[in-house]
This record gives C-alpha cells, sequence and structure tokens, in this order.
C-alpha cells in the first residue's frame, strides 16, 4: 500500500479498511494504552524508586561521616586529652574564693616594690560572674616615674595569678606621672557556685519562654 493509499483512507470507515491499516491502527492503540497503564500504574512506583535513591544517598553519606570519625576516634581522644590538660593548667591560675585576698596583696605589693605610690586601690563591690568563674575588676592609681610603672605593668604580667590591666590611661601633672587602670583578676567558681549559676541560667531561659 502506497502513501497515497493511505492518505485516501476514512477515518468514519474504518471498518472497510484494508488489513495492512487495521493491524497498524491496533498496534498503535495496543501500545498507546499499554503506556497509559505504565504511568498511571508505576508513577507511585517511580516515585518510590527516586525517594529510595535520595534516602540511598543520604545513608551512604552519613556512613561516610560515621566511618571518619572511627578511623579518627584515637585522634579525637587525644586532642580531648589535650584539650583537657591544657584547660586544667588555665584553671590552676584561678584563684579560689580563699585566694583572693592574697592575690590583691600581691598587686598591692607588686606596685610598692617598685617604689609606687598607691591613690586608689579599689576592687569593685560585686564580682561579674560567669559560666565557671568569676572576675573581679579592681581601680587603682598609682604615681611614681615611667620606668616604675612598665616594671609594675610587667611584674603583674607575670604573677602566677591571672592579672590583666585594661582602660590604662597616663597624666602627666608637673613632672609628675599618674596611672589610672582596672586590673582584672579571675577566680574559679567552686561547685555550689556553678549549680547556683546553672539554676539561674536556667530560670532565665524558662522565664524567656513564658
Amino acid at each position: 500500500m502506497t502513501l497515497d493509499d493511505l492518505r485516501r483512507l476514512n477515518l468514519r470507515d474504518i471498518g472497510n479498511w484494508p488489513p495492512a491499516p487495521k493491524i497498524g491502527v491496533l498496534a498503535l492503540l495496543f501500545l498507546a494504552i499499554i503506556a497509559a497503564g505504565a504511568f498511571l500504574d508505576w508513577k507511585d512506583g517511580y516515585q518510590a524508586l527516586d525517594q529510595s535513591r535520595e534516602q540511598e544517598a543520604k545513608l551512604r553519606e552519613q556512613y561516610a561521616s560515621k566511618k571518619a570519625k572511627a578511623i579518627n576516634y584515637d585522634l579525637y581522644r587525644q586532642q580531648l586529652a589535650e584539650i583537657e590538660q591544657s584547660f586544667g593548667a588555665l584553671v590552676k591560675q584561678l584563684p579560689n574564693r580563699a585566694e583572693m585576698d592574697a592575690l590583691l596583696t600581691d598587686i598591692n605589693q607588686a606596685g610598692l616594690g617598685r617604689g609606687l605610690q598607691f591613690e586608689l586601690f579599689k576592687p569593685a563591690a560585686q564580682e561579674r560572674m560567669a559560666d565557671f568563674y568569676a572576675e573581679l575588676p579592681i581601680n587603682i592609681r598609682i604615681t611614681g616615674n615611667y620606668h616604675d610603672m612598665g616594671a609594675f605593668a610587667s611584674d603583674i604580667a607575670q604573677l602566677p595569678r591571672i592579672v590583666t590591666l585594661n582602660d590604662v590611661a597616663i597624666a602627666n601633672d608637673k613632672g609628675v606621672l599618674s596611672m589610672d587602670a582596672v586590673a582584672k583578676t579571675y577566680r574559679y567558681l567552686d561547685e555550689e557556685e556553678v549549680a547556683s549559676q546553672r539554676r539561674a541560667a536556667k530560670q532565665a531561659k524558662e522565664g524567656g519562654k513564658k
């Protein structure tokens, strides 16, 4: 059958078509039905397959991450031990509550030992509390020469306990130098104080949610 013969076929009179065009049309209808059924019936299956593939990719990533952690577990433990050791060394530089008076005396003696005169040495009335330590600011004013003030700052830095000088201001009044500063020292909190801090933080958090 030629192309011209196909063009002359009447779609309204399919019953009188020759066998070959009838078979072709039936084959096309059969394929269309199968394709529609497959799309409608297997669509959910395809979606489930895509979801399974995505889940597989996520599980592979999790596995690779956990495998890397397992391989480096000993290294992590070593690093943690080093961090704990360093933290312990820093904590040892913080006095406890009973040692604070001795530390304040050391600061005072550091200035007097350099021939400086204290015009003001006033610890704050209230400590500033943090998670595991307390900060005590001390307002100081000393007079003396520039060299002795520098030596005093160096002595403060070399104390076995942590003391920092902040907000330093030096003035010259007719040849007499005076230095105003805030010396900050720190102490670690005892177990009762740490527990109290945690309770206060928890209450503040719960109060913020209301």
